[in-house]
Formats: C-alpha cells, structure tokens, sequence
C-alpha cells in the first residue's frame, strides 16, 4: 500500500508523534552527559537532576517581598495577560470580522486598513505602545491584540465573505435583514473557524507576551526567563521553555475539543 493511502489510527498517531519528542530528548540527555563527563560545572546542557535542583526553590519556596510561590507566580501573570490578550483580540474579530464579511461597502472601506495593520511587526510598536500606555500591563495586553486581531479578522472576513451566495439569497428571500443575516447565517458559520483561527494565534500570542515581559514586567514567564539568562541559568530557563510548551500544547488541546464537540459539523462528523 502507497503510504499516500495509508490512514494512521489514533493509537498509531500518538506513538508516531511520540517517536521524534523522545529522540530529542534522548539526544539531549547524550549531549549533556558528554558535556558533564568533560566539565562536571558545564552550565549550558543541565542534567535533569541539574534542573531539578534549579527550579526546587522556585517551584516550593515563597518569595520573601511578595508571599508567593515564584514559579506559580509566574505562570498566573503570564496567563492573565495571555488570556485578556486573546479574550479581546477574538471578540474583535468576532464582530469586525463579521460585520466585513457581511457588508461588501464597509468591507471596501476599511478592508485595507485591516490588511495595512495586520502587516506591520507587532515587535516594532512595542516602544510606541510602552511611550503611550506606560510600563503596565496595559501596554503588555494591547502588544498581544494587535499582534493577533488583523490576522485573525482578515481570515473571518475573508472566511464569511467566501460563504455560498446562495445562502445570502435565499435568507433575504424570506425576509431577513442584513443584521439577521449576520447573526443567523453567517455567525454559526464563522464560529468554527474563528477557533481555528484563535488556534493558529496561540504561537505568535506567546511570542508578543514573551517580549513583553521580557523588556518591562517584574514577574512572568517571560521575564523570568531573561532575568536569569545572565547567569547563564539553563537550569531554570530550559524547564521555563518547556512548561511554556506545555501550556501552549494544552490549550490547543482544549481549543480541538472544543471545536469537535460544539461544532461537530465542521469536522466531518455526523449528527
């Protein structure tokens, strides 16, 4: 059988996307043991007993200025942000990226506005954005909504204007307006793919919240992982990397099962 025609199984799928992760590590755990019998002070590949020690005091003892514990401090800063960046960033696309899709004029107005921002480096409005709205978490948050939301409102809009002319047709036929059209025939539509689309953020979201913190925050995953580069800490930065991962993966996860169960449509199962 041609492997063009060969369909994996989920079991197969999971120990085949299992096979690679664990080569690397194995790789790694090579590499460092090499490391560590030429240099038992080797700070750059850590063991896993190495990183363990590293993260013992973040992950179990409380900070002495703030009472929490730094690790888990960290993680909820970092989500907060996280999660405020992307309930606003999908809201606005929700409604900018329907009301374009639906209505052809405003669509021609302020279609290319969308595309001019959406291809501006977020990275590069950073210092405007920190001049503007301060050091807080403010200016953290909107780096993250104007990373993602021209993205993700271009792919709606061009999402909900690509919908068959023949629905648009057939519902004006009975009667409905353009704000019905919007609510009842595009929308269930579109909630799919903005999934989809909220999904295909979650990197470039990590990446603007990263930054972020790494230039003006004092707690977060991303500040401290740049706080500690210093001193050459991989033993603290690699797990930092690694959770972040472990995070990002998680969330998909969820975005997947929630897309399959509310919207088993979209995936090819049937009712």
């Amino acid at each position: 059988m041609r492997w063009v025609n060969r369909h994996v199984r989920r079991r197969e799928a999971a120990l085949f996307g299992a096979i690679p992760i664990v080569l690397l590590v194995l790789l790694y755990l090579f590499l460092a043991a090499q490391r560590h019998a030429a240099n038992p002070f080797d700070k750059i590949l850590p063991l896993p007993g190495g990183m363990a020690e590293g993260m013992a005091s973040l992950l179990f003892n409380t900070d002495q200025l703030t009472g929490k514990i730094i690790f888990w401090a960290d993680t909820w800063a970092s989500l907060q942000r996280l999660g405020l960046g992307l309930g606003i960033a999908t809201l606005a696309t929700l409604l900018i990226g329907l009301v374009l899709g639906v209505l052809p004029p405003l669509r021609a107005t302020f279609g290319p506005l969308v595309t001019t921002i959406a291809v501006i480096p977020p990275i590069a409005l950073l210092p405007i954005l920190f001049i503007a709205l301060g050091l807080g978490e403010t200016a953290k948050i909107a780096l993250i909504v104007i990373g993602i939301a021209p993205v993700m409102i271009r792919d709606i809009t061009a999402h909900v204007s690509g919908l068959p002319r023949e629905q648009i047709i057939k519902a004006q036929t009975l009667g409905a307006s353009s704000w019905q059209i919007m609510i009842r025939v595009a929308l269930p539509q579109a909630m799919p793919r903005l999934l989809h689309a909220i999904r295909l953020a979650l990197g470039p979201a990590w990446v603007f919240l990263i930054s972020a913190e790494a230039i003006a925050s004092d707690i977060g995953l991303g500040y401290r992982i740049f706080l500690v580069r210093r001193y050459l800490s991989m033993d603290v930065i690699i797990p930092y990397v690694a959770w972040i991962a472990l995070l990002a993966i998680a969330m998909d996860a969820v975005l997947v099962v929630l897309s399959k169960q509310a919207f088993p449509w979209a995936h090819g199962a049937s009712h």
